[in-house]
């Protein structure tokens, strides 16, 4: 067999297309959202590359027309959990002995069919299923989905590349071994490249999966592993199954090949999974791989130098693209009172002008909310906000369910620094602003860096140099994801590696080597080319 030293094609970010009017993108996109409206499927389960239905049928209907059916997935139980294990413990060996090269040929493919023939499928599935307008959806299902994939398999090769050094006499290696046992991806409603990222990041480095998705984004997902094995994808490498996450854990998390978890998700299911790892931590055969990001209560903070315009429309932005669903939004602003007069009038200009309604109008900036129980708790926190006498809802304010799951964006100025909003993580379209006394900057960054338990994202808007290199240092701790005079949204593969601290998360930066490295247990290896005989050194002799 021939052997030779292969070098990946470079990686290079997807283009974002436009969706103008006239344009092709624009044709194939209405296309697609009419045959997926149009049918009403019936989505399997995939344990070892077959489909495993059951008779639990639960429905599929889109946030923001709720009577709407677009189909069904079956929902498992714990023995489905068992058999999705078994079928990667069984894979495991075959895949991780497999070459790099062919590992990395699987996932390329994969890349080029989302970011080709299945673009507009995808896109439209993620718009249907998890009411996105077309330009979210085209960054994340089709964009940064291809992005992780294709980056990923570039630092594969990096890592693959990186040796110690050796001599004359003793030649060094590392060998990077998958873990032992299989991975759990548990994986979130708000982005389809997460949810297709988690599983194939750890696959890549030669690890099997169970793929338990967010119920909410089983339309989406479906697709993501149909792509996954046209592509070539090995019967087991991936498992995917639809259970509650109380029946996955169960099975999972006292098994002894658990190897370790990729998570995005709630602070307070991600803490409760670790104390369950913990407690069980002497069933495993290794220590588990705990690889986490969840909550944020992302900060803006302008400083008196700032522009006004550009901080409101950072916060319109940054606090309702796509309802606030995002773990970066925007959901607390500092305002200076000398400027607070300019900034409130240009967001005025946005809120007027901003439309909310079903995704299939491209006009609308705002869609709806995944479901009924995200609904209710927003809506719960709005009616407080509107009886309490310290917060005064500037916009919005107003929400109906009817039809679907409708919050309107929504401003609320508070006087107190610590009022709830400003503080609970609240995953929809609302923002609290927060006006300080200008000449109390520094005690501005101190409640921006104490408000929260979370360290996910914030951006920080001034003019002055001294001063943003001040607040970076002050705020060093405060967000994983720092941006300076922009929205804290929109990071993008091999640009803004993601991920936070404290109560954000393992800070281990999706879409960069340093993920990818928490999926391999790496091996050294000395060989030494002329071997002493003799016990003796040098240091003995007479």
């Amino acid at each position: 067999m021939q052997k030779s030293l292969y070098f990946v094609p470079p990686a290079e970010n997807e283009p974002v297309l436009s969706y103008k009017s006239g344009s092709p993108e624009r044709a194939s996109i209405l296309e697609a959202l009419e045959c997926a409206k149009s049918l009403e499927v019936d989505i399997p389960m995939i344990i070892n590359g077959q489909e495993v239905r059951t008779d639990n049928k639960i429905k599929i209907s889109p946030p923001h027309d709720h009577q709407k059916l677009l189909g069904y997935y079956s929902r498992g139980t714990e023995t489905h959990v068992q058999q999705a294990i078994d079928a990667a413990l069984a894979a495991r060996e075959h895949w991780a002995s497999m070459s790099w090269k062919q590992r990395a040929s699987i996932f390329l493919k994969a890349a080029g069919m989302i970011s080709g023939p299945y673009r507009a499928r995808i896109n439209a599935a993620t718009m249907l299923g998890q009411s996105k307008s077309v330009h979210q959806a085209e960054i994340d299902a089709a964009c940064e989905l291809a992005d992780f994939l294709r980056f990923n398999v570039q630092y594969m090769a990096e890592i693959y590349n990186e040796q110690p050094a050796s001599d004359a006499l003793i030649w060094n290696r590392t060998e990077q071994r998958g873990l032992e046992g299989f991975v759990f991806a548990l994986t979130p409603f708000n982005f389809t490249a997460i949810a297709g990222n988690l599983p194939s990041a750890p696959a890549l480095m030669g690890n099997t999966i169970v793929w338990k998705p967010s119920n909410a984004q089983i339309y989406s997902a479906a697709i993501i592993m149909e792509i996954f094995m046209e592509a070539g994808l090995p019967d087991g490498v991936i498992n995917l199954v639809f259970v509650s996450g109380p029946t996955a854990g169960k099975v999972i998390f006292s098994h002894r090949d658990f190897a370790g978890i990729h998570f995005t998700g709630s602070t307070s299911v991600f803490q409760n999974i670790w104390k369950e790892i913990g407690n069980n931590i002497h069933k495993y055969r290794s220590y588990p791989r705990i690889v986490g990001e969840t909550g944020g209560k992302n900060f803006v903070l302008m400083h008196e130098s700032a522009n006004a315009s550009q901080v409101a429309t950072a916060l319109t932005r940054g606090a309702f693209e796509y309802q606030g669903q995002k773990c970066s939004a925007a959901s607390r602003a500092y305002i200076p009172d000398n400027l607070w007069d300019k900034v409130l009038e240009e967001i005025k200009c946005d809120m007027d002008t901003m439309k909310m309604g079903p995704v299939e109008n491209f006009s609308n900036f705002v869609n709806a909310v995944i479901d009924e129980a995200s609904f209710d708790k927003l809506a719960g926190f709005i009616d407080a906000a509107k009886k309490d006498k310290e917060v005064e809802i500037l916009f919005g304010g107003n929400y109906d369910k009817s039809v679907g799951y409708f919050i309107e964006p929504t401003i609320i100025l508070t006087k107190d620094p610590h009022y709830v909003t400003m503080e609970e993580e609240l995953f929809g379209p609302i923002l609290t602003i927060y006006v300080y006394d200008h000449t109390k900057f520094e005690e501005t960054i101190e409640l921006v860096d104490n408000t929260s338990i979370y360290a996910l994202t914030g951006s920080v808007f001034s003019k002055d140099r001294f001063v943003i290199e001040h607040v970076m240092e002050k705020l060093k701790h405060a967000a994983g994801n720092f941006y300076i005079n922009d929205k804290p949204t929109g990071a993008i593969v091999n640009m803004q590696p993601f991920g936070g601290a404290r109560g954000s998360g393992t800070n281990d930066k999706a879409g960069s080597k340093l993920n990818l490295l928490r999926w391999v247990s790496p091996r050294t290896i000395k060989e030494c080319f002329v071997p002493p005989v003799s016990y003796k050194y040098p240091f003995m002799e007479d």
